[in-house]
């Protein structure tokens, strides 16, 4: 089959795989008691030695970027850092109460909306409040978003005396028209400057964010964006698909679809980006990551042991992921629960002293066996096939798998399968081979609950 009939043929709504069971078969209002007794579980089982990851989500930013489908809350007064900051740690000595023993935290993540919306002093208050009364594992690895418009010196200088040793700067992309477009404004000259400063002050990993399938993106101004960033040496780069997911992100009906790039024209400006990495000594990882050979990320796929959550791809293998703050994910690896999206009921559950605790998902055997399958194909490109997974294997995977392979996207053994070099432009529509719940719906193309993967 032709390449252009291939990106035709599999540019369908599929997940993107951030965790399995997605999202969408989730249920709402799950049974708080049974979520609490399967969080203590987990800790019990992972503190001691392995520790857990803690995600914060901080919603606010200053402007509405109408590309970004993240859940947060527009607002240029800072008096709302206060109130969010102290109802995060009430939530975090909720969480306390239930542990029993001092956490050990190996992963700190901060997200958004825009981390550095918050003061330095409002996120050094919050650290404290966290870090002050756990355990840091040797091999922690605190991450943090930064806007390259407001994030200071000291906001630098803050998190990385609170042990962050990596930033995650949203580039999306220099063209101005582009970003007037996606009303991003936001001059390469600020993301130089920034850059320089962490790496001044000992920031041992710099990553860039860049997005491909913008308005008005051409193939030129893409490759003058990665040119321009590429020049700035960062440690990674996430060159991500744009998601238009209009029914569910408000701000994406701000421009024209008509202004979009085509399937074929988002799959050119992807490949141009893999030949500009590659040319330039950074490495393919997993889906979208590019990394230079001396990232921890690339030691971690080299080795076999990388590993994705809900905060991307990191060299962190916990089975316990903790999330704080509205619309927050939690991870216990048999259970899935997310907080609140609605800030006025975050903070009202937060004010009765409930955990904010809304929609979850509770795994059995099957899900955990079929969720690393998908694992290892987001993360190594291969898995393995277990004997008891059998008959599920053969009525619904094998079939999808033969497809893929016919269409050179796999190779199929009896016994495991192996993604191709054409298939890694693919990596969704491999996954979902292994989306039991996906392939058991008969509405699985259900194109209001996914973006198309391309």
């Amino acid at each position: 089959m032709k390449h252009e009939d291939l990106l035709h043929k599999y540019n369908v709504p599929v997940p993107r795989y951030t965790s399995y069971p997605t999202v969408p078969f989730w249920k709402e209002n799950i049974d708080t008691s049974q979520w609490i007794k399967a969080f203590k579980e987990q800790f019990s089982n992972t503190n001691g030695e392995q520790g857990l990851s803690l995600y914060v989500h901080l919603p606010f930013c200053e402007s509405l970027c109408t590309y970004c489908g993240c859940n947060k809350k527009i607002t240029t007064n800072h008096k709302v850092e206060t109130e969010y900051i102290n109802a995060l740690l009430t939530e975090w000595n909720m969480y306390k109460k239930l542990m029993g023993a001092l956490p050990l935290v190996r992963e700190l993540h901060f997200g958004g909306g825009t981390p550095t919306f918050f003061s330095p002093a409002n996120l050094d208050k919050l650290l404290e409040g966290i870090l002050g009364s756990s355990i840091i594992h040797p091999t922690a690895d605190f991450s943090f978003e930064g806007h390259p418009n407001n994030t200071s010196r000291e906001h630098l200088q803050v998190l990385f005396d609170r042990g962050f040793r990596r930033v995650s700067f949203g580039v999306q992309d220099n063209d101005p028209v582009v970003q007037k477009t996606i009303n991003r404004i936001q001059p390469v000259e600020h993301v130089k400057k920034v850059t320089e400063i962490a790496r001044e002050i000992g920031y041992k990993s710099v990553n860039y964010d860049l997005i491909y399938g913008l308005p008005f993106q051409t193939i030129e101004s893409i490759r003058k964006t990665i040119g321009e960033c590429i020049a700035l040496k960062p440690d990674r780069f996430a060159y991500y698909s744009y998601a238009h997911v209009p029914w569910t992100s408000r701000g994406q009906r701000l421009f024209d679809e008509n202004d979009l790039p085509s399937a074929e024209q988002k799959m050119a400006f992807y490949q141009e980006g893999v030949k500009i990495f590659g040319a330039n000594q950074y490495h393919p990882i997993g889906m979208d990551h590019f990394v230079v050979t001396t990232d921890d990320l690339f030691y971690s796929w080299k080795e076999g042991s990388l590993h994705r959550n809900f905060m991307g791809y990191t060299t962190q293998h916990t089975s316990l992921q903790l999330g704080l703050g509205v619309s927050a994910i939690s991870d216990t690896g048999h259970a899935f629960a997310q907080n609140n999206k609605s800030l006025h009921e975050y903070y009202s559950m937060i004010s009765g002293k409930e955990l904010p605790v809304n929609k979850g998902y509770f795994l059995n055997k099957q899900d955990e066996a079929f969720r690393k399958y998908i694992l290892d194909i987001s993360c190594n490109g291969k898995t393995q096939f277990k004997e008891e997974d059998n008959e599920a294997l053969q009525f619904y995977t094998f079939p999808e798998l033969r497809k893929l392979e016919l269409d050179g996207l796999v190779r199929l053994n009896s016994d495991s399968v192996e993604v191709t070099g054409l298939g890694k432009n693919f990596i969704r529509n491999i996954c979902r081979a292994f989306d039991l719940h996906l392939l058991k719906k008969a509405t699985a193309g259900d194109k209001k609950s996914y973006s198309r993967a391309i």
